[in-house]
């Protein structure tokens, strides 16, 4: 059939293309309506698409879902500075995290409870989902770099040490449900990190 001489051709949508348009509508979902509206009808129809186009890429929807996250994640980057000072690479990377991060860790807490509840996971797995078991942290890398500079002593440190800034700034985003503010992240940094870091082993 002719299409009128107004008529715009509808492009259909493939690949890498249309599952980013599904991903996108995925987590527009999730941070609307909950993993209890989460489901494939209300995804499907966000994206103008249909549920086996779903179904034939996440066979169930806890996999749609990490599929969602894992997208929302890479689509806001965190920083991976190298300034050449320890303190400002901490410092600055906290600051993108922040930035990027602290709707997410918000979202989490309150939209993927009947999540957890129903999966009998917790946050970690979740985390271990997402994440490939073997990368390197950001936080490993800056202080590789600083050792490499010799601003710090070359010795072993515990993974939990390496991780402690992040981990104390998602604690914040936590429980305050917004962003954490710039004298806690140097507080962090200056009072109980870079301390830790140069204490002897």
């Amino acid at each position: 059939m002719d299409l009128k001489p107004d008529a715009t051709p509808v492009t259909r949508r493939r690949g890498t293309e249309l599952e980013n348009a599904i991903l996108a509508a995925a987590w527009d979902v999730l941070a609307e309506h909950g993993y209890p509206g989460f489901t494939y009808e209300a995804v499907a129809a966000r994206a103008g698409t249909s549920r086996p186009v779903l179904y034939r890429r996440w066979r169930r929807r806890e996999d749609l879902l990490i599929a969602a996250i894992t997208w929302a994640r890479e689509s806001s980057p965190v920083e991976l500075p190298d300034t050449g000072d320890l303190r400002e690479d901490a410092i600055r990377y906290l600051r993108s995290a922040n930035g990027a991060r602290a709707w997410m860790i918000a979202l989490a807490t309150v939209s993927l409870v009947d999540y957890f509840r129903e999966t009998g996971t917790t946050f970690a797995d979740l985390r271990r989902s997402i994440l490939p078991a073997d990368m390197q942290t950001t936080l490993e890398i800056i202080t590789a770099r600083a050792v490499a500079r010799r601003e710090i002593p070359d010795r072993e440190r515990p993974a939990r040490v390496l991780s402690l800034p992040f981990d104390l700034l998602r604690h914040e985003m936590l429980m305050t449900q917004r962003p954490v503010a710039e004298d806690v992240m140097i507080q962090i940094v200056d009072e109980i990190w870079l301390p830790l870091l140069q204490a002897p082993a």
